[in-house]
């Protein structure tokens, strides 16, 4: 980065729903977070970004707290960095806050923690208002207690390769899973679930993938502890089907 003012770097909060993007990476002929954030923050600071995010979330996967870091020389306030980006960037795309970050900073290596939230709605009637943020399933009311016991037994550090999707090489497929939950509530004649999964990491569609397996489990279909032989099998085929993406939330990323 040329110039004679110093690099500082930043921290963007930055929540989307992604039903029309293309995921947040971007791509040269579909819309994506990225782009947009890049056009908003060139138009601002006549600077060409070097974006870093936490992950790449898929095309139509929603973010409250995604977390995209930059290295700028713009000498604008963070107050007026967010002021302008809100005003430029289209009404599905918010920055909720922007502060300064260590030198360096890179917010997907830097990263310690993700926590993403899949989130379910059954009964025959589909929900109005929360109709693009959830899974609607329609085939009856899940066992959320069933669910969440089967949930239980992916917490702590495993080989998790029966739960990604192929498409994404990683040189490991052993991550650890901090804390799952399974939460349950009355919603719009049917059920609300809301699987909450923190982990270190996560594979392509890892979360996605432990909601219908543990779907699964919750239709009956599944004992709870079958999820502990999906994760011995070490083989795609022996876990659920890979949810819908319209139901997945990254909530938060956590730095040290």
């Amino acid at each position: 980065m040329s110039g004679d003012r110093p690099t500082r770097w930043l921290k963007l909060t930055v929540a989307y729903d992604g039903a029309r993007y293309a995921g947040y990476q971007f791509q040269p002929s579909e819309p994506t977070i990225q782009a947009a954030l890049q056009d908003a923050w060139r138009t601002i600071t006549r600077e060409v970004p070097s974006l870093t995010a936490s992950g790449r979330t898929d095309a139509g996967v929603h973010a409250e707290g995604q977390v995209v870091g930059v290295e700028t020389r713009c000498e604008l306030e963070p107050r007026r960095l967010l002021r302008g980006l809100n005003a430029l960037l289209p009404d599905d795309v918010v920055v909720r806050a922007v502060d300064p970050a260590p030198d360096g900073f890179h917010a997907t290596h830097d990263a310690i923690r993700k926590t993403y939230r899949y989130q379910i709605h059954t009964g025959a009637v589909p929900p109005l208002f929360d109709r693009p943020y959830v899974w609607h399933y329609r085939a009856g009311e899940l066992d959320a207690a069933a669910m969440g016991q089967g949930g239980v037994l992916l917490v702590g550090r495993h080989d998790f390769a029966s739960l990604e999707s192929a498409g994404s090489e990683r040189s490991s497929t052993v991550r650890t899973i901090t804390e799952l939950t399974v939460a349950e509530r009355a919603a719009d004649g049917g059920q609300r679930i809301d699987i909450t999964v923190t982990g270190d990491g996560f594979l392509y569609n890892m979360v996605r993938t432990i909601a219908g397996t543990l779907v699964e489990v919750g239709r009956g279909a599944r004992p709870p502890e079958w999820v502990a032989d999906v994760l011995a099998a070490r083989n795609r085929d022996a876990a659920g089907p890979t949810a819908p993406a319209m139901g997945l939330v990254l909530e938060r990323v956590d730095y040290a």
